[in-house]
């Protein structure tokens, strides 16, 4: 399989620690009791969650009241999270793939980012930093984010059409997940994007229990290792040491099986 920007070397090992009851597990999700066919229980974990990864004070027990029962808080509280459940909403109606990518940021950012910035990629340098202020990543430059994206676009395309395994599916799901972070390619909604499209190809390879998976909040009660194993393939986006990330490939299948 030609693939361009997302590396593969580390399958061997990623198949030798994978949980061996990965497939049984995702084939045993089922849907939330609570939820009908205009509330998603699943789809309200994932925004919360995804959400308190990037620092959102929301909790889930209100917005379910907020989403399923009509409960009304202030709109500073449930906006961004609101925004994040319609995005996911529309990936599950919807293919993977570049448009609908744009699509999802558009949405993730309609009270992020200014109309101008929208599913558009950033002109300018990205650097993530600590609480502290601190450097702790250094992204793609400008130069080097168009054909990254396009390499990446290219490998959803191809990764798509391909005939997988339960266990591939996982493992590069994970890499899109991961390689789409370290691009960093919007000016904001970079992390609720990547999670997002981690699920998204599940779903597409392996249909709709992937919106089941409550893997946004096992990272978030993993916050620590989450960014741990991200930070750990290096500080700038040219020296990245991606054979460094099978703890992180590991984390979302941990989170069907744990």
């Amino acid at each position: 399989m030609d693939l361009k920007i997302i590396p593969k070397d580390l399958f061997p090992a990623f198949l030798q620690q994978v949980p061996n009851n990965l497939e049984f597990a995702f084939d045993s999700l089922k849907d939330a009791e609570i939820s009908t066919d205009s509330f998603s229980f699943y789809a309200s974990v994932s925004s919360v969650y995804s959400s308190k990864i990037e620092g959102e004070n929301i909790e889930l027990d209100s917005y379910v009241k907020h989403k399923k029962f009509g409960i009304e808080f202030l709109p500073d509280y449930t906006k961004k999270t609101d925004d994040l459940y319609n995005a996911y909403s529309f990936a599950k109606n919807n293919l993977l793939n570049k448009k609908n990518i744009v699509e999802v940021h558009k949405l993730i950012t309609k009270n992020i980012l200014p109309v101008s910035k929208q599913g558009e990629l950033r002109s300018q340098n990205m650097y993530v930093t600590n609480s502290e202020g601190s450097i702790e990543y250094v992204a793609a430059s400008p130069v080097e984010l168009n054909p990254a994206m396009e390499n990446f676009y290219a490998d959803v395309n191809t990764l798509v059409k391909k005939n997988l395994t339960v266990d591939e599916v996982f493992f590069y799901s994970a890499l899109l997940h991961l390689v789409f972070v370290k691009v960093h390619p919007w000016n904001d909604g970079n992390g609720r994007s990547a999670r997002l499209i981690e699920k998204w190809f599940i779903a597409q390879k392996l249909g709709e229990n992937a919106w089941f998976i409550e893997s946004e909040k096992y990272y978030y009660t993993e916050l620590i290792n989450y960014y741990k194993n991200i930070r750990v393939l290096g500080i700038e986006y040219q020296n990245l040491d991606y054979s460094k990330a099978l703890p992180f490939l590991l984390m979302m299948a941990k989170s069907v099986t744990k």
